[in-house]
């Protein structure tokens, strides 16, 4: 545990690590962690014995990184999932089957599973409800509802709350989906993406008229090329929606002949049919390289190889092993026994051999280490067959048919001939941001190396933070082996200074050999001008990509971490290692903050109708680094009927804010609370109960102070000013972006996903 950086054993001991209940470690080491792991998906074979030390190896030196949830959850005995996310059942166009769907989401989502969705199914808004005599609210409408249902599950302490929502280009309600996300604080919990048809592009390079349609009825028709337009100029504004080509995704799809696809997962990298499930996994091509920086540098293709062999087998015990949230989900997920093998650390693969991440060098190596890995996974899957059987709904004439299938190598398709084939699709480019900070800090999934060193803060249990350096695993071996002072080369290159044009070719590159899909962000100047934007979206389609996702820095969405340069003092070249502890233990923040002696804070006054007496909000801050929280609320009033709840919701609210992380969710649950005797009008606008307007006052509050930012126009912000004692946050410089988990701000969007560099959070698992 020594060599590698204290990030990675941070990352270990609060997501990976096995502990009691009274949070004891069990795995005292991370190699007790990979025997774990091991033992679990070797006990379904029929030699265990056998097979263990094998995977074990495999995971050893961060090798084969399979998915978060297998690590944390495989071995533990405890009734979990191993699968990380979910493409839900469809959803039928009537209100019973509409909730029962909710509560699967829900019941899904409280074991850790991100989920996906298409509400195309459900009629437009103001269609006739026949029956009842009434008009359809819409899909939004019911979008809110299982948004409001995401963040009560999240607030429950479950681990995530991603979800993706697609709506098809021809659906009627489109150009509210598209604007969805102008309106403050609305769906904030879904990814959007808009199911984008060959046909539809077609129109918008003729700049036709496009119908739009619901139950083959068609209701109104807008220009083609003024809808892709919207499209874009959304996303170029607010990063959403992002795009999927989905007529190719299932022209593409091994399983077309017994499924149709019409949603993906939330980050986008598998589609998945109704009931599908994700079991992702990653080959860490970082540790695969052989002499590093030399003039032989090279992958290790035999291992490369055998590596690929291993993780197929693991990952297929995994379908055996694992548990469902739904019975529909296990009964998909064992028909077709698909696994989603992926590669990570390509960007710091490519520095270790001397290439530069988007030049047709690294083009061409891409597609030759990924060609392996395609080929030997479907290799391996066949010989599996062989052994185990292929996957229930195989059937050969048409499963040899597909696209993905035709272009192996002629040995392995006569393999897949003989012996059928174990596993219906196998490969994928999943998030890996929080694993890859795992292994040594690699760079993540397919990504460039986001920033090779930045400044990370700790926060410490009286209240400070002390600031430690995190490096990229490539750019640290650079040092170490050449020393501080030498400059670095033209190979080392990061995300902020690339052209988007390259990352799309790396994309493409690599989706040529992966037969689902590839969660990947592709970045953006901030400064980039619309019509060079829409070209990088028009480029990803010619190039064969199956979706589309970018960021740009914007004073909506927020700015990206601040990078550290390259300076002419450069920092170590290493972690310092951590004290030395038998027993494993990584000591970080998991108290409550003590309470400095004085907090800066401000009173507000609230009157409510139904009280003759005036209700007074105190809240006070703690200043972290110049930056100021909420840390406490007192309440208090003369009307005595309301001081036991006051008392009791001001204790709660208290120590929600000193534990620090996620607070944003207490101004949302407060919001949301109706008074059944109905609820008053405050300053021209119907507050629905004192519990939301007490609500009101603490986000007023942390708006004002910076720790939200400003992004409602309605808000008095002449009393903003009186409270912060200067300018109102959230003006024309973007603001970074808060990990909702540590509140740091540096949130950064990659592989269609956000995580922070502080803490390891990752939205996408």
């Amino acid at each position: 545990m020594s060599g590698i950086a204290a990030i990675s054993q941070q990352i270990w001991d609060m997501k990976y690590r096995l502990k009691t209940a009274a949070g004891e470690p069990v795995d005292k080491t991370i190699e007790d962690t990979w025997a774990r792991v091991a033992k679990a998906l070797a006990a379904c074979e029929s030699d265990p014995a056998r097979w263990e030390p094998a995977f074990h190896k495999a995971l050893s030196g961060f090798q084969f990184l399979p998915a978060g949830r297998i690590v944390a959850g495989a071995g533990t005995g405890r009734s979990v999932t191993l699968f990380n996310c979910f493409v839900m059942g469809t959803v039928p166009d009537d209100l019973a089957g509409i909730f029962a769907h909710l509560r699967e989401a829900a019941l899904t989502m409280q074991q850790g599973g991100g989920i996906g969705y298409d509400f195309s199914t459900l009629r437009p808004k103001g269609a006739p409800v026949r029956g009842v005599g009434a008009d359809a609210s819409g899909p939004l409408s019911f979008m809110d509802v299982w948004d409001s249902m995401c963040r009560t599950i999240m607030s429950a302490g479950t681990r995530r709350g991603a979800m993706m929502a697609t709506l098809r280009c021809d659906h009627p309600d489109i150009e509210a989906f598209i604007e969805a996300k102008r309106e403050p604080g609305r769906l904030r919990m879904f990814n959007l993406s808009v199911l984008v048809t060959d046909a539809f592009m077609e129109a918008v390079d003729a700049d036709c008229p496009w119908p739009l349609v619901f139950d083959g009825t068609v209701i109104r028709e807008v220009r083609a090329r003024e809808l892709w337009d919207r499209i874009m100029r959304a996303t170029y504004a607010y990063a959403e929606p992002g795009v999927i080509f989905i007529d190719r995704i299932n022209a593409l799809n091994n399983l077309r002949y017994v499924e149709e696809i019409s949603a993906t997962n939330p980050c986008g990298e598998q589609p998945l049919p109704p009931y599908g499930a994700c079991l992702l996994g990653s080959i860490n091509l970082a540790s695969l390289v052989r002499d590093p920086f030399g003039e032989s540098a090279h992958l290790d293709i035999p291992r490369l190889k055998t590596l690929v062999a291993t993780a197929v087998r693991m990952m297929d015990n995994v379908v055996d092993a694992s548990r469902f949230p739904l019975p529909e989900q296990r009964h998909e997920a064992q028909a077709k026994r698909r696994i989603g093998l992926g590669v990570t650390g390509l960007a710091d693969a490519l520095i270790l051999c001397r290439v530069r991440y988007g030049s047709q060098q690294a083009v061409a190596l891409t597609e030759h280490w990924l060609s392996v890995v395609q080929n030997e996974a479907y290799r391996a899957s066949a010989e599996l067959a062989g052994e185990k059987g292929a996957f229930p709904l195989y059937d050969r004439d048409k499963y040899l048919a597909a696209p993905m299938v035709q272009a192996l190598d002629p040995d392995v398709r006569t393999l897949i001939t003989t012996n059928g084939i174990r596993n219906a699709l196998l490969t994928s480019i999943a998030p890996t941001g929080t694993i890859s900070l795992f292994a040594d800090n690699i760079s993540s999934g397919i990504e460039p190396v986001f920033s090779y060193t930045y400044e990370r803060s700790v926060l410490m249990p009286d209240g400070t933070r002390r600031t430690e350096e995190v490096s990229d695993h490539a750019y640290r071996l650079f040092r170490e082996r050449f020393g501080a002072d030498a400059p670095l080369p033209d190979w080392f290159v990061d995300a902020q200074s690339l052209t988007p044009s390259e990352h799309v070719v790396m994309q493409a590159a690599a989706q040529k050999y992966v037969d689902s899909s590839i969660s990947k962000t592709i970045n953006c100047p901030e400064d980039l001008p619309f019509e060079a934007f829409k070209d990088v979206y028009r480029q990803a389609y010619a190039l064969g990509c199956k979706g589309c996702t970018t960021y740009r820095p914007n004073p909506v969405t927020g700015a990206v971490l601040s990078v550290k340069k390259e300076e002419a003092k450069p920092a170590p070249p290493t972690q310092a290692p951590l004290p030395a502890d038998p027993g494993g233990v990584v000591h970080y923040m998991t108290k409550p903050l003590d309470r400095p002696e004085s907090l800066p804070g401000e009173t507000y006054k609230v009157r409510w109708p139904d009280s003759d007496h005036a209700m007074y909000i105190t809240i006070n801050d703690i200043v972290e680094a110049g930056r100021r929280r909420p840390f406490e609320v007192f309440i208090n009033s003369k009307n005595m009927e309301h001081y036991a709840w006051t008392v009791a919701l001001t204790r709660m609210i208290s120590a929600v804010f000193r534990r620090g992380g996620d607070i944003s969710f207490v101004v949302e649950e407060l919001k949301a609370v109706f008074d059944p005797r109905g609820g008053a009008w405050m300053q021209g606008r119907y507050v629905p109960s004192l519990l939301a307007a007490i609500g009101d006052v603490i986000e007023k509050h942390m708006k004002a102070t910076g720790f939200l930012p400003v992004d409602d126009e309605r808000l008095d912000t002449g009393v903003l000013r009186k409270v912060a004692g200067g300018p109102v946050p959230g003006g024309d410089t973007p603001r970074a972006m808060q990990c909702p988990k540590c509140g740091q701000p540096g949130l950064i969007r990659q592989e269609g996903c956000d995580l922070c560099p502080e803490c390891g959070y990752s939205k996408c698992g």
